[in-house]
């Protein structure tokens, strides 16, 4: 398993930024023109090496003003990019062929087609293709790939910090470039501008991080992802209790910083509409600007980051098989929130959640298992019947329990771990007549006919204790 490492420069200066800059701006056109040319159906089936050599042919590439190695590894990028992009779009027409074509064998012609690249010869395929993949474009004019044979490192001092030397524009001309650290990247390197400053993403094996000799636990454990934490598992335990704090704090500091920020903006518009364009000029410079706002940005994802894989490992530290509730699918909801509320879990990291358990937990050798999330934290442990949600609480209309909603949802995610009749892509409509179909055989004592074994029942306390203190 590969990982990303990223590291910065350190006290760059103007001139060496410009040259970096405008050679990403360059290298961004011809991953504009990789996109507008194969980025639909005339890519299908075209590698990399050859668009670079019809363009050598043609003579294309001598309009693009950047050295051979540059244009080509990024011609390579952004055939890749557009590969990923179709790649996604396939998954989602294998969960449509699965769900409406019944016969085996017929399904199976079509997976070979898709895993070919044939689809195009197929209309049904076709159809689905359309319907699911996108024409993308580039947007990305602040990158340079740098092959691994096309730079070198070195120190100045025993001991000090990194310099990398890229190559620039000029042929036989290095650019070097500062860095904030004593390990020197290796492999392919990938440059991004950001605000007068550089990021070096380098990957590196797993196996090379303290965390990857690091064992996992032994135990069985059901995650519950929430909003005022990371994850809660099945025995009631919080992880990452200050992402809430975090997610709060920045939300409702871009709402007061964005609404100055609008104020500002209108007052500019004014006088450049009244034809003041000094002070319009003025005023975007020196306060609409957006390093301050992006390097706040960077910091509270890093924390949110930090946060969220310091719970994931700590619930790694004890499971050896970890079942949560895929999120990648939305769910209708009816619930009229706020706009406090919407704006804060508009916020909501479930992205990086789902990143740091798959890979935290393949890191060091855990099972990730995904289950269906369908009405997990609305239904009582206890009974087995869709409870009343009351904010973090849920209570049993039967038996009158209360329970923490995000512990009965780890509970509930647990237990739908092999179940036979509710599977990872059971709609969620399915799944509430399933849970009330049981709720109802359990409350006339009839014999569960939809299910090849019994289900289990959790065996916690249902008290109000069982309430997060």
């Amino acid at each position: 398993m590969k990982v990303t490492r990223i590291v910065c420069s350190k006290n760059l200066n103007h001139g060496k930024y410009a040259q970096l800059d405008e050679q990403a701006r360059r290298l961004g056109r011809v991953r504009s023109l990789v996109w507008r040319r194969y980025g639909s159906l005339a890519g299908v089936g075209v590698s990399d090496r050859t668009i670079r050599d019809q363009w050598m042919r043609d003579g294309t590439a001598d309009a693009f003003g950047v050295l051979a190695n540059a244009w080509k590894e990024t011609v390579r990028d952004a055939a890749a990019d557009i590969k990923a992009n179709r790649e996604a779009a396939k998954i989602k027409v294998r969960q449509a062929v699965w769900r409406t074509i019944g016969d085996k064998a017929e399904r199976q012609r079509l997976f070979t087609l898709l895993k070919r690249d044939q689809w195009t010869e197929d209309p049904y395929l076709s159809r689905l293709m359309r319907r699911h993949w996108h024409r993308g474009r580039n947007h990305t004019h602040n990158q340079i790939v740098v092959r691994s044979d096309q730079y070198r490192t070195y120190r100045l001092t025993e001991g000090g910090n990194v310099w990398l030397a890229v190559p620039s524009l000029v042929r036989r001309k290095m650019v070097t470039i500062p860095l904030n650290t004593t390990v020197a990247p290796t492999g392919t390197l990938r440059l991004i501008l950001r605000d007068a400053r550089v990021e070096v993403h380098y990957a590196i094996d797993d196996h090379e991080l303290k965390s990857s000799r690091r064992p996992c636990g032994t135990a069985k454990t059901g995650v519950d992802k929430g909003y005022t934490e990371v994850l809660t598992d099945s025995e009631g335990n919080h992880h990452g209790t200050e992402l809430g704090d975090l997610l709060r704090v920045e939300s409702d500091f871009l709402k007061t910083k964005n609404a100055r920020r609008a104020k500002i903006r209108s007052v500019a518009e004014k006088a450049r509409e009244a034809g003041n364009t000094a002070k319009a000029d003025r005023i975007e410079a020196n306060n609409l600007g957006t390093i301050k706002r992006n390097g706040r940005r960077r910091t509270f994802e890093a924390r949110v980051r930090s946060v969220t894989f310091t719970a994931v490992h700590r619930v790694v530290d004890k499971a050896k098989q970890i079942v949560a509730e895929d999120l990648t699918r939305s769910f209708p909801s009816r619930k009229k929130l706020g706009k406090n509320t919407n704006r804060r879990l508009a916020m909501w990291t479930k992205g990086v959640t789902a990143e740091a358990l798959h890979s935290v937990s393949e890191r060091r050798g855990s099972a990730l298992t995904l289950v269906n999330a369908a009405y997990t934290s609305q239904v009582a442990p206890c009974c087995r019947i869709l409870g009343k949600r009351q904010g973090d609480r849920l209570h049993c209309t039967q038996c009158g329990a209360v329970w923490q909603a995000d512990h009965a949802g780890a509970i509930n995610v647990l237990e739908r771990d092999g179940n036979p009749d509710i599977s990872l892509y059971t709609p969620h409509t399915r799944v509430k007549q399933i849970i009330q179909e049981r709720a109802d055989r359990r409350r006339t004592r009839l014999p569960v006919q939809d299910s090849s074994a019994p289900v289990r029942r959790a065996n916690y306390p249902i008290r109000a204790a069982t309430l997060k203190e």
